[in-house]
């Protein structure tokens, strides 16, 4: 029997991206791939990604946090997921609180009831950094021949991996065929989430981007918060954008800010509690 059974559990949304949250501090216990995978099969419980809270491991933190894909991967960042952690961490009145991952710390601050930002840290631009299985002259127009008529997309990493392609026009296309199809080029030693991107009228003053994403491990996703920070980033390096957007995916809108001072990516959204409970034993049969 998985050591999960009878936890609680939160489960939650991010704009839209599907997230549970597991506070396993003090329990002793920890998620398996094959635990993530069970979870994921109940159709109450599916998720895009489950963030596992673990004890902290380096002062000043709140927790550590692990974070698996839907296909029982590791992640090494969720945007969305992390405002869920907050919300779920400052039910006593924080303001603000620290994480770690296996990519870092994330400073994270409420700026309303339901409404997060988080500092995602700063964007890895380096081809092997990101990584990308060999050197190429400019990380931000990278050619395939896969992509076809994509064209060249932009190499971010933010924590995972991503493949930015700037068009005119994402609803006319098949989001689920190229992901699938690009997600595990040889380019990408580690896989890569693939983002459509397409660059819009400002709104509301700011720069404004209408996104869609594939998510490595997870497929198409109605928000990715580390894909809109990759994405804000690309728009920005190759002059498409200011360092300052509105990013604005199936599920709702971000606010990304590429901070100069620091070089450091600020994402801000809300965040939904749907329902909680405890994780059932006969899921893990």
């Amino acid at each position: 029997m998985s050591q999960l059974a009878g936890l609680p559990f939160f489960k939650m949304n991010g704009i839209g991206n599907e997230i549970i949250v597991l506070d396993l501090r003090g329990t002793g216990a920890a998620v398996s791939p094959a635990d993530a995978r069970a979870i994921h099969r109940d159709p109450a419980l599916a998720y895009d990604q489950l963030m596992a809270l673990s004890e902290p491991r380096s002062a000043g933190t709140e927790a550590f946090m692990t974070i698996y894909n839907n296909d029982g991967s590791l992640s090494g960042s969720c945007g969305n997921g992390t405002r869920c952690v907050a919300w779920a961490l400052m039910r006593n009145g924080a303001r603000t609180l620290t994480l770690e991952t296996s990519a870092g710390l994330l400073a994270c601050e409420r700026v309303g009831d339901i409404r997060f930002r988080i500092d995602m840290g700063a964007p890895r631009l380096d081809w092997r950094e990101i990584p990308l299985s060999h050197a190429v002259p400019d990380p931000s127009a990278v050619t395939i021949a896969e992509a076809g008529d994509l064209g060249p997309f932009a190499a971010v990493n933010m924590g995972n991996p991503h493949a930015v392609f700037f068009v005119d026009d994402v609803a006319n296309l098949d989001l689920a065929r190229i992901g699938a199809a690009l997600e595990t080029h040889s380019i990408f030693p580690e896989r890569a989430n693939i983002s459509l991107a397409q660059i819009c009228a400002p709104q509301d003053g700011r720069d404004t981007i209408l996104l869609r994403v594939w998510e490595r491990g997870a497929g198409v996703t109605r928000a990715c918060g580390s894909a809109a920070c990759a994405t804000l980033v690309a728009a920005a390096i190759t002059g498409r954008t200011g360092r300052a957007a509105n990013v604005d995916l199936p599920g709702g809108r971000l606010v990304i800010e590429w901070r100069m001072s620091d070089d450091h990516v600020l994402m801000t959204g809300d965040v939904e509690l749907e329902f909680e409970g405890r994780l059932d034993p006969k899921l893990f049969s």
